[in-house]
């Protein structure tokens, strides 16, 4: 019987062949905790394991992301904490200049296609855009995975969806993705792997398969995969700096728990609604709705071609005086390309407010909130009551979030360029 991507994945982390449905022990290549819970995991690390090593010090991270730099005094000791313990054990600190830590472990080329991750990131299955098997998990497992280089998972089930049809720019694949997050909601994929196929998905860039994948977790599923083409290949080298890597795919007899066809046909730029991301909408139906502020970036998002996305539109305009737009590339590297091009440039010369590379508007708490009653447009995966404060957030792609940008209400792209 042939497996799926998950499965060979997972059986080759093991010591045998894997079936849905089993528990597993399987060795992790990649382990990280983030300024959240990273300081939780040195404390339960130290009272359980004391000064004792790492598993694999050059395999163990830590990346400060999500209030990078540290907003409070407490957010600023429990990054000195990690550090400290960083130092002790030798481990490599990505610190509050470089960036979403699932990403910059993936251009440092730590995380590989068919390689296993973990991390304190309920988006660490963001990995699966290169072929990797990643998982967010909490503090306490990633304590055991640090000392250990191993932890246990049920072996999930693998649904497949077939997406039919094509959309040209500014159609894009956060738009994609939002309108197969409509359709499927968090029901057809909860507790599964999801391989996706069909032209559709197959010709997307690998930027198109990070933001499309990032928002597995939206789907209630585990992992997503998106089988490569030899683009797909040529991508990947030249992001992760490798000239070799193994490509896994399904086997043509592999069994699936559920099949599902999509037709997306006439897909429009879409908008999620709060209070959940599959409350999707043609951006059509709620134009003109006051926007107060606009946040683009983040994991889903936040690559050097989203901003060139969003520049097409923007380009020669004004945001509104009415608006904030915040951006914030995703790592050091998109950083310094928009800085090298001149994208950065012309956001600032546009009345953007640029930040550093991290999670910036996505994390509660940090840049970007908005007060009760306001209104703000992300191009991040989640609209969650409090996601961004007491007022309301609207998740779209950076194509709709210029063009709200400059006119100060929901906007269709199309309109603006």
């Amino acid at each position: 019987m042939g497996k799926t991507i998950v499965e060979k994945i997972l059986s080759r982390h093991t010591s045998s062949e894997v079936k849905p449905g089993e528990i597993v022990w399987i060795e992790i290549d990649v382990k990280s905790a983030r300024d959240f819970g990273g300081p939780n995991v040195v404390k339960h690390y130290q009272k359980h394991y004391g000064d004792t090593p790492v598993a694999d010090k050059n395999s163990t991270f830590f990346t400060f992301d999500l209030v990078a730099p540290p907003k409070t005094r407490k957010y600023a000791e429990n990054q000195a904490v990690c550090r400290e313990f960083a130092r002790k054990q030798g481990i490599r600190v990505y610190d509050v200049d470089a960036g979403i830590g699932s990403h910059v472990l993936m251009e440092e080329g730590f995380i590989l296609p068919g390689k296993t991750a973990v991390g304190t990131d309920s988006h660490y299955n963001i990995v699966g855009a290169i072929g990797a098997f990643g998982q967010g998990m909490g503090d306490v497992d990633i304590t055991f995975v640090f000392k250990t280089g191993k932890t246990w998972f049920e072996v999930p089930e693998t649904v497949k969806i077939e997406l039919k049809g094509s959309y040209e720019f500014p159609v894009s694949a956060k738009d994609l993705v939002l309108r197969v997050l409509k359709e499927i909601k968090t029901d057809f994929a909860l507790g599964k792997a999801i391989e996706f196929y069909g032209d559709t998905v197959k010709n997307l860039p690998l930027y198109g398969r990070i933001t499309f994948l990032s928002m597995v977790t939206e789907m209630g599923g585990i992992i997503g995969f998106i089988p490569f083409t030899d683009r797909t290949i040529d991508e990947v080298k030249k992001f992760t700096g490798k000239e070799e890597i193994e490509v896994i795919y399904a086997d043509e007899d592999a069994v699936y728990r559920d099949v599902k066809t999509i037709d997306i046909t006439g897909l429009k730029p879409q908008i999620a609604a709060p209070p959940h991301p599959h409350n999707v909408h043609d951006v059509d139906q709620l134009k003109g709705e006051k926007v107060d502020a606009v946040y683009i970036g983040s994991c889903t998002n936040g690559r050097t071609e989203d901003f060139h996305d969003a520049y097409r539109i923007i380009k020669g305009k004004k945001v509104h005086p009415g608006t904030i737009l915040v951006i914030a590339p995703a790592t050091k590297r998109v950083y310094r390309e928009l800085m090298l091009d001149g994208t950065l440039q012309e956001f600032f010369e546009a009345g953007a407010v640029i930040m550093n590379p991290s999670c910036a508007g996505c994390a509660e708490g940090h840049v970007g909130m908005i007060g009760e009653g306001e209104v703000s447009l992300n191009t991040s995966n989640r609209n969650f009551p409090g996601k961004q404060g007491k007022g309301k957030t609207f998740l779209v792609s950076p194509a709709v979030a210029a063009a709200s940008a400059i006119t100060g209400k929901i906007t269709p792209p199309e309109e603006v360029i």
